[in-house]
C-alpha cells in the first residue's frame, strides 16, 4: 500500500525558512503519471493547495506562497521536498503530502482528487 510521510516542520521566526521532506512508498514515481502536491491546513480552516508538480513535468504554486515556496521531488528517492523561504505567520499550518496516478490538470490544486496523503507536520510561523 502507498504510504507519504512529512517531515521537516517546527517553529521558526517570520522570514525564516523551512524545508519539507515527503518519503514515499509503495509508489513509482519514474512511471511518469504520478502526480505529487502540498497542501496545509490551520486550525478551523478547510485544507487549501499550496504546490504541486503535475506529473512530474510542470510545477504550480498557490498565489501565496509563489515566489517565497519551491517545490521538487527526487524520483529515484521517491521523495517530494517543500522549500519555504520567507515564512509568514499567515503560513502557520500543519502541512500534507499528497500524491495521486492519474489526476488531470485541472484537478491538480483539488484535495479531493488526491488518493494519497501523508500524516501531516506542523508548521509554525511566529511574527
Amino acid at each position: 500500500q502507498v504510504q507519504l510521510a512529512e517531515s521537516g516542520g517546527g517553529l521558526v521566526q517570520a522570514g525564516d525558512s523551512l524545508r519539507l521532506s515527503c518519503a514515499a512508498s509503495g509508489l513509482t514515481f519514474s512511471g511518469g503519471s504520478v502526480t505529487t502536491a502540498w497542501f496545509r491546513q490551520a486550525p478551523g480552516k478547510e485544507r487549501e493547495f499550496v504546490a504541486a508538480s503535475f506529473r512530474g513535468t510542470r510545477t504550480y504554486y498557490a498565489d501565496s506562497v509563489k515566489g517565497r515556496f519551491t517545490m521538487s521531488r527526487d524520483n529515484a528517492k521517491t521523495a517530494v521536498y517543500l522549500q519555504m523561504n520567507s515564512l509568514k505567520p499567515e503560513d502557520t499550518a500543519v502541512y500534507y503530502c499528497a500524491a495521486d496516478r492519474s489526476l488531470i490538470l485541472s484537478s491538480v490544486t483539488t484535495a479531493h482528487y488526491y488518493d494519497y496523503w501523508g500524516q501531516g507536520t506542523q508548521v509554525t510561523v511566529s511574527s
